[in-house]
């Protein structure tokens, strides 16, 4: 594997069709080809259970199955960093809250698209129930010889997300002041997540052999003023574990406000960010051209040390960048950051909204472009 403009998926597919709870045998059949392609092993075993009843008889197993074929995919289109789709995962705020007690699920709401989540309302002080990436981690590596990269929803973002009644009641009256006692509320939560349930997952995937960790906080500069506490629980999470770190953040209408405070990240390797929704499908690697990548030179100035993944396809939409446009985009990131080391490349985010034939088509042409430039 060369040591530049590496290729990696930011984490999610969307849920595999296995996982629905009723299958006609038309969609089995399709299944079982599905996996013939992809070159996954004890298909014979998969049709008998989705004969049977699949998901909703065979929870666990359908979603090892769902794994490996997110496995087998990221492989056969030859990614160099992979993890599993997160196909355990209902979603990424409800997945992990489900483990965490002190919340309380209460409702749904709409995060974005047409997707929902299952909200939680904290009512005590969170603590871990088990390790909730574990036995996934494992699972992954013991599938593939790949690099893995484990995608684990931050603490900002969990906060963020859920109602923080508990928090907020401790702190009123506090301060003389509604505001003030309402940013308090959050930082205490914000960092009893990140010790008391990221920094725990964190340890627990280390001592199994975990190498890389991308933690997810999307809702990082929802409020610029908070973009501190995403830093400041981003080092209370990592703190004085050895691992590669990463950050993931998307739908932020200004990178730049994560600068100058996202250099306090003191575990921090990696910035992986959206780029390719905000950008032209026109050719050229002109400033002019690729204005959503105007960033990269703001970036550049910040630091001449952390890496950028470099999003180069937008997950929003069914369009499949051709080869020439994404080799475009990656050609004018290194013309302006000057170091290829420094690039990963990799979808603008998850591909959840996507369906398995779409991201399939994204990723192998994102690679193909990888490929060219490297041979050019």
């Amino acid at each position: 594997m060369s040591d530049f403009l590496l290729t990696q998926e930011i984490g999610s597919l969307a849920r595999h069709s296995m996982l629905k709870e009723k299958l006609s045998k038309e969609e089995i059949d399709e299944i079982i080809n599905e996996g013939k392609d992809l070159g996954v092993e004890n298909l014979e075993y998969l049709k008998d259970l989705l004969l049977k009843g699949g998901y909703k008889l065979f929870p666990k197993e359908m979603e090892n199955f769902a794994s490996l074929y997110a496995i087998k995919l990221f492989e056969k289109v030859g990614l160099d960093i992979i993890f599993n789709g997160e196909q355990p995962r209902m979603e990424m705020y409800q997945y992990p809250i489900l483990f965490i007690e002190g919340i309380k699920p209460v409702g749904y709401v709409r995060v974005f698209d047409i997707q929902y989540f299952l909200k939680g309302e904290i009512q005590d002080v969170p603590k871990l129930k088990k390790p909730y990436h574990l036995e996934e981690f494992l699972f992954v590596k013991s599938h593939t010889k790949k690099k893995i990269k484990i995608p684990i929803t931050g603490p900002y973002t969990l906060a963020d997300w859920s109602f923080n009644l508990y928090y907020q009641r401790k702190w009123i009256g506090k301060l003389n002041n509604y505001y003030k006692e309402k940013y308090e509320a959050k930082r205490e939560f914000t960092l009893d997540l990140a010790k008391n349930i990221i920094r725990e997952n964190i340890k627990v995937l280390v001592e199994n052999g975990a190498e890389i960790i991308q933690i997810d906080e999307p809702a990082a500069t929802t409020i610029p003023e908070e973009v501190p506490l995403v830093v400041e629980a981003f080092n209370e999470a990592t703190k004085g574990i050895n691992c590669k770190f990463t950050m993931h953040v998307c739908f932020s209408k200004d990178y730049k406000l994560l600068f100058p405070h996202i250099l306090e990240a003191k575990n921090l390797k990696q910035l992986a960010l959206e780029f390719a929704n905000r950008d032209k499908k026109e050719l050229g690697i002109d400033d002019n051209i690729r204005k959503g990548y105007s960033f990269l030179k703001d970036f550049s100035e910040y630091s001449d040390k952390l890496e950028i993944g470099l999003g180069v396809v937008d997950v929003h939409v069914d369009y499949i960048e051709p080869v020439e446009l994404i080799k475009d985009r990656i050609s004018y990131a290194i013309k302006v950051l000057k170091d290829p080391e420094r690039i990963f490349v990799n979808p603008d985010c998850g591909l959840r909204t996507r369906s398995w034939k779409i991201a399939r088509a994204k990723l192998e042409n994102m690679v193909k472009a990888v490929r060219f430039l490297k041979q050019s």
